[in-house]
């Protein structure tokens, strides 16, 4: 069988050279309105700058309206005030980014990052405040920061009694010491919560939003940063007892707030997102189903239906990463060993030892119904123990396409006054 995968891939793959090559994709995008970006690792330059360069052409060719990436809100909202071309954003690209200081910061302080912003910024000057293309985060770790961009907002614009309720539910968390384990460890096993707070404070941002319109994305800001607040609190206090539970959350928060995000730029919204290959990819097209996992690319197939949606999956047989040994370690350069024989990776390698792009059917009889190897790299890694790194995947029906990167190159870590961040 991998034999038959092996010709089949050198017969339908698009040699990758020039990011003119990558018109194939957008062609196969078509008219579609949801188009999820992935990345095997979130510390690889190519996969950045390959996904900078299909935004690029989906902006100008296709006129989508915003940028959603794993992240956190707060932080990527002072990048969408840059790229708007905000009076009060911070002045460069890099004063910007190093916004993202919390571990991992080399996901988004990147000089990667830095070139998508930049071009993000001068491609929305001189157009109108509603056409300039947003950039926002999707993630669910920011519960503290969340919680003081909510009082910055309502200390602007709130009445008294807004305010008042809105610092009941910061009272609530202040005896945790802004880490989330403290509070999903005490909610979870003596039922000290704070959901009812942020809750009430969720509804009543967004009530505040459908009735004033003077300034909607501020209010729409204050109104996710709340989502936040309620998912996190739901995330850290499930992760204490369920592993797959907190994941669900997590995913179905990211939905929710591109739910919400494609409500306020309207009926005619097209939406690219950046995240993880084990987000955007379809979970039941991988051992994710058994154990009762979803994910973005499944729920936003369900709620969209497959014909307006492309996902894009991106992996490497070989080079290096950013990465950490242990969670909050300091980030390093490390090795990435070639793929393990029989792995998506290697027979993509075997195929051609070049860069490549695979559109994919999940009605083809080769590459629909063989579950394969996947290698996924997280923040946390280790190389040597490499086998523990590969998801069984039905690739055909987890992305509409795959770009292979043969060999591969980590991302270059963003500088701030000679220190990296």
């Amino acid at each position: 069988m991998e034999d038959a995968i092996v010709q089949q891939i050198k017969q339908q793959a698009v040699r990758l050279n020039t990011p003119e090559d990558m018109d194939v994709l957008i062609d196969a995008i078509g008219d579609k309105r949801y188009v999820l970006l992935g990345e095997a690792t979130h510390g690889t330059s190519e996969f950045y700058k390959l996904r900078m360069e299909l935004s690029r052409a989906l902006i100008e060719k296709k006129g989508f309206s915003f940028i959603a990436v794993e992240g956190d809100w707060p932080s990527c909202y002072e990048i969408n005030r840059y790229v708007k071309q905000d009076k009060a954003a911070k002045p460069s690209a890099h004063a910007n980014l190093a916004a993202f200081h919390r571990w991992p910061s080399w996901m988004w302080a990147n000089e990667e990052a830095a070139e998508l912003i930049t071009w993000l910024r001068q491609h929305n000057t001189d157009k109108p405040v509603d056409q300039r293309v947003g950039f926002y985060g999707l993630d669910v770790y920011s519960l503290w920061e969340s919680l003081e961009e909510i009082e910055r907002y309502l200390l602007e614009t709130g009445t008294p009694e807004q305010l008042a309720s809105a610092r009941k539910a910061f009272e609530c968390f202040d005896a945790y010491e802004k880490e989330g384990q403290n509070y999903g460890a005490s909610a979870a096993f003596y039922g000290e919560s704070c959901k009812d707070e942020v809750v009430k404070l969720l509804a009543s941002l967004h009530a505040k939003r459908v009735r004033d319109h003077t300034d909607g994305e501020a209010a729409l800001s204050a109104e996710l940063n709340a989502l936040v607040a309620v998912n996190a609190e739901d995330y850290y206090r499930t992760m204490v007892r369920h592993d797959a539970d907190s994941w669900n959350i997590r995913d179905r928060h990211m939905v929710e707030a591109l739910r919400r995000l494609a409500a306020f730029h309207g009926p005619d919204a097209k939406v690219i997102v950046w995240a993880h290959n084990t987000h955007i990819g379809d979970a039941r097209a991988t051992d994710m189903l058994a154990d009762g996992m979803v994910n973005v690319g499944q729920l936003v197939r369900e709620a969209h239906g497959e014909a307006d949606v492309f996902a894009i999956g991106f992996g490497t047989y070989t080079g290096t990463v950013i990465a950490g040994s242990a969670w909050g370690a300091p980030m390093a350069t490390m090795q990435v060993p070639p793929a393990q024989p029989g792995s998506w990776e290697e027979l993509m390698h075997r195929a051609g030892a070049h860069d490549q792009i695979l559109l994919l059917s999940k009605e083809d009889p080769v590459l629909g119904h063989e579950a394969l190897g996947h290698r996924a790299i997280g923040v946390v890694y280790h190389p040597s123990y490499e086998r523990g790194n590969y998801v069984p995947s039905l690739m055909a029906r987890r992305y509409d396409a795959f770009v292979h990167v043969d060999e591969s190159h980590a991302l270059r870590p963003l500088a701030i006054n000679n220190v990296l961040v």
